[in-house]
């Protein structure tokens, strides 16, 4: 009988234990999703800005030279 309280009440130490020990990981993911979100509209308003500052000329002859260079075979990016 002496054994099997002692053995439960050990038990009961090491569950108790371990479960106070445990790291609370609510803070940490709620850190991570807010930095994620950050940088998300972070490189959103870097889109938008360059988006803003293109050249329209600037543009159309790089188009051009693409365009050339997919016909030729000697690189270019394509139009999707």
């Amino acid at each position: 009988m002496k054994k099997l309280i002692l053995t439960l009440a050990l038990i009961f130490t090491f569950g108790t234990t371990f479960t106070s020990c445990r790291e609370n990981k609510k803070a940490d993911d709620v850190e991570d999703v807010v930095d994620d979100v950050n940088d998300a509209m972070d490189e959103a308003e870097d889109e938008v800005e360059d988006m803003t500052n293109d050249d329209p000329v600037e543009n159309t002859i790089q188009e051009g030279v693409n365009e050339i260079q997919e016909n030729t075979g000697t690189g270019g990016t394509d139009d999707i």
